[in-house]
């Protein structure tokens, strides 16, 4: 047995039911949930019946490295997004189609984590998706917490970690824009994080999943590629960055998306991959090019965001701090009292459920950044959100 297996935290939601078992919840309220990161928005009509139309597909077994029209499919809209040139993302050697960015994120720790070196350090964002954590663990690493506060605007701090972590790293998680936060990370942070890669040697492995949705039209959030093209690292040496048709697209459940970057790092990962078993299938991948050429059910998508946070936080303003973030479709307000009596007494009261922050985070340093915090997913649609809203401004009125 993997005596690492041991070693990995129940995961938020387990305990967020474990939080609420026994609990009577009031009769009269449907119930709503906003803890869980799911979109509930519809699935648009044409990527349905692109999916119908290949499913004589599963006939076939898949290439691990994918069809070369996907590659081509995800190339030509990474440059497109990106602002990169056209001839700096090879279908060939840059990308790889992956089944969701989960199963990729987890997998590149088994990948290119060296277990037999000295105690290998993983550093990741705390708060953060717990994938990261068990990755590292699996993967024979020490996991080093960076605190992402508000102090701090929510982006790591690089210049807290200690020399012989960073002597000792060999990847780090960055989720950009952040879960739960919202946060994106500037060019300045991504600047100095390239400069560790190169004298440390280590990889930066960029969660993007939640890039395309954002509140400004005109300013969408640079990715980790895009801003090593400004840099000049054009090669995009020691940078992986990982998306997903997961929130993009309303298809949780297609499990479509890639990894692009350095050439070096793909190869190796497809290395691994054609082993683990893990290709994409036909039909999904033919789906999945028709969504990626397509911007305009993205667009819509945001529009929906949007006016669910113009509305939730007008609704909310007057019992807590809530501002929309930069990018995804979280909040993460401080709240009045505990975040565990806070998610566990608003259930009882009004059938509401979030996700309380310390479940997202570790205490490091004296300090759980998730502490008093709550996540709340607008995911569903714009009556239940607001319908949500209403009755958590009732919940705090009435309890404080």
């Amino acid at each position: 047995m993997n005596s690492g297996l041991d070693n990995l935290h129940a995961y938020p939601f387990e305990r967020l039911a474990k939080l609420l078992e026994g609990t009577t919840v009031a009769p009269d309220r449907s119930a709503i949930s906003l803890a869980i990161g799911e979109p509930k928005h519809p699935t648009p009509d044409f990527i349905i019946e692109a999916l119908e139309s290949n499913l004589s597909d599963v006939a076939i077994y898949p290439t691990t490295r994918g069809s070369i029209e996907i590659r081509e499919a995800i190339a030509k809209w990474l440059c497109l997004r990106f602002n990169l040139p056209q001839t700096s993302v090879s279908p060939e050697k840059n990308v790889l189609p992956v089944n969701g960015t989960r199963e990729a994120l987890f997998a590149i720790a088994q990948t290119l984590v060296n277990r037999d070196s000295n105690t290998p350090a993983i550093v990741l964002p705390n708060p953060f998706y717990q994938i990261y954590e068990g990755a590292a663990l699996l993967a024979g690493g020490e996991p080093y917490y960076l605190n992402c506060t508000e102090e701090n605007n929510f982006i790591p701090d690089l210049s807290s970690v200690p020399e012989d972590i960073w002597q000792r790293c060999q990847l780090i998680y960055l989720c950009s824009p952040g879960n739960p936060t919202g946060a994106v990370v500037d060019l300045a942070s991504v600047k100095e994080l390239m400069s560790l890669a190169e004298k440390y040697d280590f990889v930066i492995a960029a969660d993007e999943c939640y890039s395309e949705i954002y509140p400004d039209e005109a300013q969408p959030p640079v990715g980790l590629l895009e801003y090593a093209n400004q840099l000049g690292n054009t090669d995009y040496k020691h940078c992986l960055v990982f998306h997903s048709l997961s929130k993009r697209s309303n298809v949780p459940g297609l499990r479509s998306g890639f990894v692009a970057g350095d050439s070096t790092l793909i190869e190796r990962f497809l290395r691994y991959r054609t082993y683990h078993g893990c290709a994409m299938p036909l039909h999904i991948q033919k789906t999945s090019i028709a969504a990626w050429g397509d911007e305009s059910h993205v667009k819509h998508n945001r529009n929906q965001y949007r006016e669910k946070f113009t509305q939730v936080c007008e609704i909310l303003k007057p019992v807590l701090e809530v501002t929309p973030p930069p990018a995804s479709f979280y909040l993460w307000p401080k709240l009045p009292c505990s975040d565990t009596d806070f998610a566990r007494n608003l259930y009882t009261s009004e059938n509401v459920k979030v996700l309380p922050g310390s479940y997202l985070s570790r205490d490091i340093g004296g300090i759980n950044p998730g502490k008093n915090r709550a996540r709340i997913a607008l995911v569903a649609e714009i009556k239940e959100c607001t319908e949500a809203a209403n009755r958590i401004k009732q919940f705090i009125q009435n309890s404080f």
